[in-house]
């Protein structure tokens, strides 16, 4: 049985580039080498395939790791934005009662 910890544990990018490598080179199945290096079987499969994407290997449509990244800063940047426009829109209204008394 797994712990919770192991569950939502963070790995580096150069630790999953050598799991990826591992299953690649090894001729062993997914599952065979992340029990050996002590990971879940669905997350190195999920490396595995990202890392197939990454080299355009992937089904139409499915985006690299770089543009996910991108997505993830835009979504960000715009939640950002949306959060300002209300602030300031709140400020606008306050100001805007302030100046008819």
């Amino acid at each position: 049985m797994g712990s919770k910890s192991n569950r939502s544990r963070r790995y580096t990018e150069e630790f999953k580039r050598d799991a990826v490598a591992l299953v690649r080179s090894s001729g062993k199945t997914v599952t065979e080498v992340a029990r050996e290096i002590g990971v879940s079987a669905e997350g190195l499969r999920n490396w595995v395939k990202q890392d197939a994407i990454d080299r355009g290997q992937g089904a139409p449509g499915e985006l690299t790791s770089t543009e996910r990244a991108e997505l993830r800063r835009l979504r960000r940047q715009n939640r950002e934005q949306a959060e300002t426009i209300e602030v300031l829109r709140k400020a606008a209204v306050f100001f805007a009662k302030e100046s008819d008394r």
